[in-house]
């Protein structure tokens, strides 16, 4: 299954073992339990401290636990971890051999601390690009804590569970049978909602923390940008990192960032967080700001309070916080999200193989949204409000020469239809002034972003979109306050464009600080 290179580096890989390792296959006749066995007995093969069994007992077939030779604790995979989830898999054996998950020593702590049994279960698609950051966040924590036991759940190899549950997005979190959470979630959120003293204790971590040169807020390619500026001017500069990559972690395929021909969100994600962290950046990982409280003189400091209750001081502040997806707004929307709603295709696509769904938005993102799904679904109806597709012509060539795709334009979404439980319609306002129903199994929303700024309506200023408005410099009305990204008023939501204002605003953070008046 696996291909010769791809051998060649796992071999490598497991070298690192410093402990005997076992793949504990539960198996039954079927040709997804005949592949499981083939890609574990392959991977067994590479390592003299890997040991391949079939005296597995989980109720779940195909699945199969890594776990410590001398151990019967571990992680489960009801799942052939290949695609995103691969990079799981390999983690996964590395950390059973005594290779130490990458997690703060105070975070470890925490987890360690833990008490009681958690039984987690994770439903994936292996085409989902967030689902990885859950699996592996879990399954680090459960090397740390025994107590803790995980189990990666392919979505597609166990569809009649998945239909009990009525699961139509991933990732979905169980823990010991109720559902614990949706959607991405990092070892600090995931810890926040295990521990309720978490927040407090990382509150208490930071309150003396000495003041920053520059103090970033955001890690999206903007944010990774400006904190590599600044670190190379050599001042003391601060990362609030909610998670590494922002946006561009929802990205599948990334083809225009300029020198890379073409790569994936989560990689150009991890390529971003490397580099930063090979400069002396302070990264305050899984904070969020709240507020800020400029500077009651030029060269004073600036406050940024954290939601954990930790307040971060700093002479100057280059606020990155980048967007998320904009809603409808429409009856039906937020009863049915997760259950039908969704808003990232590449995730959720295969929930919906063969079925009937709607696409709202005519830009680039629901065009290529639309093109993406109509390889997996059964039929997609695409919706624009305006009269005309507003994507590239090359996405609206490529959408409208696909035979199971209908493009309604004039068509206002104004109500997602259910029976209680799950979508089954949508009504839209056509040209002609009249409702019309279609009738389908999901929603996917694409009209763009809005700027993640609502936090900072009443301290500088904003257009009418919520986007912080900058000068040429990247300066905000407040002195000693910058801001760069998706978040700002700059044209063109582009990484590319991103990862360059973010340059220049640390550049004219370094410049603002040298002009300042001498103490």
């Amino acid at each position: 299954m696996l291909q010769d290179p791809i051998k060649s580096q796992l071999s490598t890989y497991l070298g690192n073992l410093g402990h005997p390792v076992v793949l504990e296959a539960s198996l039954d006749g079927s040709a997804k339990a005949r592949e499981t066995g083939e890609l574990l007995q392959e991977v067994a093969a590479l390592s003299d401290k890997v040991t391949y069994s079939e005296e597995g007992v989980s109720e779940r077939r195909p699945s199969f636990l890594i776990r410590r030779g001398d151990s019967r604790h571990g992680v489960n995979f009801a799942a052939i971890p290949m695609g995103h989830e691969f990079t799981s898999f390999v983690l996964a054996l590395l950390q059973a051999g005594g290779h130490p998950p990458k997690i703060e020593p105070a975070i470890a702590e925490q987890i360690k601390g833990l008490a009681g049994e958690f039984r987690f279960e994770i439903f994936v698609s292996l085409s989902c690009q967030n689902c990885p950051d859950v699996v592996q966040a879990l399954n680090a924590m459960s090397v740390i804590n025994p107590a803790i036991n995980v189990t990666t759940i392919d979505g597609a190899l166990f569809q009649e569970e998945v239909a009990s549950k009525n699961i139509m997005t991933v990732p979905q979190i169980y823990l010991n049978g109720m559902a614990f959470g949706s959607g991405r979630m990092d070892v600090n959120q995931i810890l926040a909602k295990l521990d309720d003293d978490a927040p407090r204790r990382a509150a208490e971590r930071l309150k003396d923390m000495p003041a920053f040169d520059v103090l970033i807020i955001g890690s999206g390619p903007a944010g990774a940008s400006a904190a590599i500026y600044a670190a190379r001017k050599g001042l003391r500069t601060g990362l609030v990192a909610d998670r590494f990559g922002g946006q561009v972690m929802d990205t599948a395929g990334i083809e225009n960032f300029i020198s890379i021909k073409e790569t994936e969100g989560p990689k150009l994600s991890a390529q971003l967080e490397a580099h930063v962290r090979s400069y002396d950046v302070e990264i305050i990982s899984g904070q969020r700001a709240k507020e800020l409280f400029p500077a009651a003189r030029p060269g004073g400091l600036h406050g940024i309070a954290l939601e954990s209750g930790a307040i971060l001081h700093s002479r100057t502040v280059i606020l990155t916080t980048g967007a998320h997806w904009r809603q409808l707004g429409v009856p039906g929307e937020e009863q049915y999200r997760t259950k039908g709603v969704a808003y990232c295709p590449h995730c959720d696509g295969p929930f919906y193989k063969g079925k009937r769904v709607a696409v709202a938005g005519g830009g680039n993102s629901g065009v290529e949204a639309a093109i993406d799904l109509a390889g997996i679904v059964g039929h997609v109806t695409l919706l624009q409000r305006s009269s005309k597709l507003k994507a590239d012509k090359v996405l609206q060539d490529k959408l409208r020469s696909l035979p199971n795709v209908t493009v309604l334009t004039e068509a206002l979404t104004t109500r997602i239809e259910g029976d209680g439980s799950k979508v089954n319609g949508l009504t839209y306002r056509g040209g002609d002034g009249k409702d019309h129903r279609i009738d389908l199994e999901g929603v996917f929303v694409q009209i763009g972003l809005l700027p993640n700024t609502e936090w900072l309506r009443n301290t500088l200023a904003l257009n009418d979109f919520g986007e912080i408005k900058v000068d040429d410099h990247g300066a905000t009305s407040v002195p000693g306050v910058f801001a760069a990204g998706d978040a700002t008023t700059t044209p063109y939501k582009q990484i590319v464009i991103a990862v360059g204002e973010g340059a220049k605003s640390a550049l004219s953070a370094f410049d603002y600080l040298i002009r300042l008046p001498a103490e």
